[in-house]
């Protein structure tokens, strides 16, 4: 009977950490929020000087804190080692920007190709590197209000491809894996695997740029 007892508290204690996991919701909202501070940085870089209001971000938490500054950091590293790829992306499509529906499909367009053979932590940077990128368009363009749209589009594509992966992962705390150091140095692992991501960036580039209307 101490036995079975036992047994049973530590059943309920395994089925409270699982009720303690994340949420699809809170990993999505965790993830536009990290878009938002991706975007902001980007922005802010090329400057166009938005502020934190107009994305409407709120306070973090910690624990999402250390996971955009980490993104940050890889997300730099990503657009040094290939600028090209993250400049004028809105013209690499050969999309406007004027035309909502236009920067939504291409970047589900681009997002898919990018994880069409696995998802890694460098493929996810890539995805925000690249909706960063079209939001710098959108906004030199005068096309601000398709920054909130894009945000919102990464969303779903996150709730509809990453939330297992992310999940299983124990949610975005895992992406501070791919740092060894304090200064947020990336570690040679995580370069290998953005270097792979280029090859689908580039080939979706040629996929939307020659698909048939």
């Amino acid at each position: 009977m101490e036995v079975l007892r036992r047994s049973s508290v530590f059943a309920a204690e395994v089925l409270e950490v699982f009720d303690r996991s994340l949420t699809e919701k809170e990993l999505v909202s965790q993830s536009k929020a990290l878009c938002r501070d991706y975007i902001l940085s980007r922005l802010n870089q090329n400057g166009l000087g938005w502020s934190r209001n107009e994305l409407n971000l709120p306070a973090s938490n910690a624990a999402v804190s250390e996971a955009s500054s980490v993104l940050l950091c890889l997300g730099d590293e990503l657009e040094c080692m290939q600028p090209s790829l993250y400049r004028n992306v809105a013209r690499q499509l050969n999309i406007s920007v004027a035309m909502e529906n236009m920067v939504s499909d291409a970047f589900i367009a681009v997002a898919t190709e990018i994880f069409s053979t696995g998802i890694t932590w460098g493929k996810v940077v890539s995805m925000y590197a690249v909706a960063g990128a079209l939001a710098v368009d959108c906004v030199r363009q005068g096309q601000s209000a398709t920054v909130h749209i894009l945000v919102d589009i990464l969303g779903q594509f996150v709730r509809k491809f990453l939330v297992p992966w992310l999940k299983r992962r124990g949610g975005w705390g895992e992406i501070t894996k791919c740092v060894v150091r304090k200064d947020l140095t990336p570690e040679q692992h995580w370069m290998s695997s953005a270097i792979e991501s280029f090859k689908y960036f580039l080939t979706t580039l040629y996929v939307c740029v020659m698909k048939e209307p």
